[in-house]
């Protein structure tokens, strides 16, 4: 039987108050505020920290598989799993797959590595969802759209909470869509969309795995939910019968926003942070039709080392619109007066990917010393060629030095961009960028962490690195 063993999340770093949203455009606006991708962030790199929160200290060798579910993948045709993988450390043979251009496409990932589990061909697939959907400016879904992502670790036996049903439908229904050539969410009449599509679609859908479950309203703990808006997630659940004070799992619409894809996947996460025992969940997905599953839980706490409840408090405002807008790119700012950047080799790229994109150095079986990037011979004791990969991702730092630029920039950072060398745990010093922080919080030997960022693209190709943030 196929059960959910770990959970994790991921939740940007910056915020925006949505009244200054109403603010830059003389409007009145929801309450709340956002969650905000920062300039060297996308659907990826937020997955990438959001399976890192979901593992924490397993063996990630044993991981047999990772699905990636967005609508906001970075390429139009190359698999983004399989550079999360490689950020990840997952073994060479592990199966990867991307689900994409649907919004439930996180629950349907999670149908997959359910029967991938369940018929025994895997023992444990990892299912990430992230998304960075943007409205068009002056429009009701840049008010409610915000970035995100969340991760589900699926495997055999006793877990967090077990699967017990699954229920699908399909909608051809054009309700909110997005073409090859369109960089802003599109969407039908809202009435149509909320009453003809999204009420009735859901309805169907949870009724039928009630239906297969033999459960009723009263039997269900928490109920969570997808919707694209407060008030409708406040009607869906009163129309299938949920208390919406008690039984209704919190939207997060009010500090988080519209998460896309992510959004279902992030609020189980939160609703299993504060799950008793033997409590049964109902969780609603929907895009282009609508999955809904049943939950048990165990009781067993195997959550990552943060989610949604670490994440939440850690937060940096947006001091106004044209902010947000300039990391949005939804203005044009004229770059720095620098030489273009060259277009990075894939060569390259592919004989340094242990190093660049898994952040492996080595450690000397002479002296123990760790060391990045990793030589032939080594620093300390100039042994030659006795040294054993090291991953130096999930290790934690310090900071030795730093030092802030407000000038020369691309076009795609945002002032002030940090640099500086770290000293790791246990050994090790590496020099790079620094992000997530200003530079009034900078001081020597402050906790730092890793995290997988974009550094730059040209002609289409992008380029990831980690980078030093603030440890939490």
């Amino acid at each position: 039987m196929a059960s959910i063993t770990s959970y994790g999340a991921y939740i940007p770093w910056r915020r925006l108050d949505r009244a200054q949203i109403g603010k830059a455009w003389v409007t009145p606006v929801m309450p709340g505020e956002k969650a905000v991708a920062n300039y060297d962030e996308d659907s990826l790199t937020m997955a990438v920290a959001a399976c890192i929160d979901c593992l924490g200290d397993m063996d990630r060798q044993k991981i047999d598989g990772l699905f990636f579910a967005t609508t906001t993948t970075p390429f139009k045709e190359k698999q983004a799993a399989a550079i999360i993988a490689r950020a990840v450390d997952l073994r060479p043979d592990a199966l990867t797959a991307d689900y994409i251009s649907s919004l439930r496409g996180g629950t349907l990932a999670l149908k997959s590595a359910m029967d991938a589990v369940g018929n025994g061909s895997a023992k444990q697939i990892l299912v990430v969802a992230a998304d960075c959907r943007v409205g068009a400016a002056q429009g009701p879904r840049e008010v409610a759209l915000g970035d995100g992502a969340a991760a589900i670790l699926v495997g055999s036996g006793e877990g967090v909470a077990d699967i017990k049903g699954f229920h699908s439908i399909f909608s051809d229904t054009m309700d909110v869509w997005r073409t090859e050539e369109d960089r802003f969410v599109r969407s039908w009449e809202d009435r149509f969309v909320i009453d003809k599509a999204y009420m009735m679609t859901m309805e169907k859908a949870v009724a039928a795995v009630m239906a297969d479950c033999g459960l009723k309203p009263k039997d269900i703990a928490k109920a969570v939910i997808y919707s694209p808006d407060p008030r409708s997630h406040q009607t869906l659940g009163r129309a299938l019968g949920f208390d919406p004070k008690t039984q209704l799992q919190d939207s997060l619409f009010g500090v988080i926003g519209n998460t896309g894809t992510a959004l279902t996947l992030m609020m189980l996460a939160a609703a299993l942070e504060t799950a008793g025992a033997g409590q049964k969940m109902l969780v609603a997905s929907y895009g282009d039709g609508s999955d809904a599953l049943i939950l048990e839980t165990t009781g067993k706490k195997g959550h990552g080392k943060k989610g949604i409840k670490g994440y939440l408090p850690i937060k940096k405002m947006l001091n106004n619109y044209e902010a947000y807008a300039r990391i949005e790119q939804l203005l044009p700012v004229e770059p720095s007066a620098r030489p273009p950047v060259l277009l990075p080799s894939a060569v390259v790229g592919w004989r340094e990917s242990k190093k660049n994109l898994a952040l492996y150095g080595a450690k000397c079986n002479s002296c123990g010393k760790p060391q990045y990037p990793a030589q032939r011979v080594c620093a300390y004791c100039q042994s030659k060629d006795n040294l054993t990969p090291y991953r130096f991702s999930d290790k934690k730092a310090k900071l030795f030095t730093f030092a802030f630029d407000n000038l020369g920039m691309s076009k795609t950072d945002v002032p002030p961009v940090g640099g500086g060398a770290i000293n790791f745990e246990g050994g090790g010093r590496m020099l790079g960028q620094l992000t997530d922080m200003d530079f009034e919080q900078a001081r020597i030997d402050m906790p730092m962490e890793m995290t997988f960022r974009k550094h730059y693209q040209v002609e289409g190709m992008p380029v990831y690195l980690w980078k030093a943030k603030p440890a939490i």
